[in-house]
């Protein structure tokens, strides 16, 4: 079987980077959830617990700037369905969203968070502050990668790599599957990416290279 190759024109090469870190903020995610028996009610006790929880924020030194929260929402709460169904009252919900930075003292705010009023924690995800910055070194150490791979297959080839003529920003996501399956080795994903108590920034790039004349 005759493979052909369709408009050939130079060398393509595909590289991907990480760089991994400890983080520096953790996002949390609380909510307050209230069912009384009149909206009047649901809402008072809402208020309640959303004011000791500013204070909670507050006293560990949370600026308000890093803790949001919604609109108050009210609805009606049922149990069961059906005939058997039971009017349980008014559901008063918010929730918070709220960016901690010492992280040595995570878990005593977040026990401060829910003995003030927090009966949902929806989440904590750790992250970087730095993360722009982090991006940009990622794609720079994956251009390299690309073009180390690219300079070993000329090489290889007995050609001489010339300019580059095409750069294609890659979604690190699709590292090992779809369109690039299988190039994702040099400068991938890697064991040490999962440690624990690790944020990994990660970017890949696809470049087109010219082959020189002799």
């Amino acid at each position: 079987m005759q493979t052909t190759i369709r408009s050939p024109w130079g060398i393509t090469s595909y590289g991907a980077a990480s760089v991994q870190v400890a983080p520096d903020v953790a996002r949390i995610r609380l909510g307050i959830d209230r069912t009384e028996g009149s909206p009047e009610q649901a809402f008072a006790a809402a208020r309640a617990a959303i004011s000791g929880l500013r204070e909670a924020i507050r006293a560990h030194g949370v600026p308000d700037g890093q803790a949001s929260a919604s609109r108050l929402d009210l609805q009606n709460s049922w149990n069961g369905y059906g005939a058997d169904r039971q009017f349980l009252g008014y559901r008063c919900q918010a929730a918070f969203a709220i960016e901690y930075r010492d992280l040595d003292s995570l878990e005593p705010f977040l026990i401060a968070a829910v003995e003030a009023g927090a009966n949902q924690v929806e989440g904590v995800d750790f992250d970087v502050r730095s993360k722009p910055a982090l991006r940009a070194q990622a794609r720079a150490d994956a251009v390299r990668v690309a073009r180390a791979k690219a300079e070993l297959y000329a090489e290889a080839a007995g050609v001489r790599l010339g300019q580059v003529v095409h750069i294609e920003d890659v979604d690190p996501e699709s590292i090992g599957s779809g369109r690039y399956r299988g190039h994702g080795d040099s400068g991938g994903v890697s064991e040490a990416d999962l440690a624990p108590g690790a944020v990994v920034v990660s970017a890949a790039v696809v470049l087109g290279f010219a082959i020189a004349a002799p």
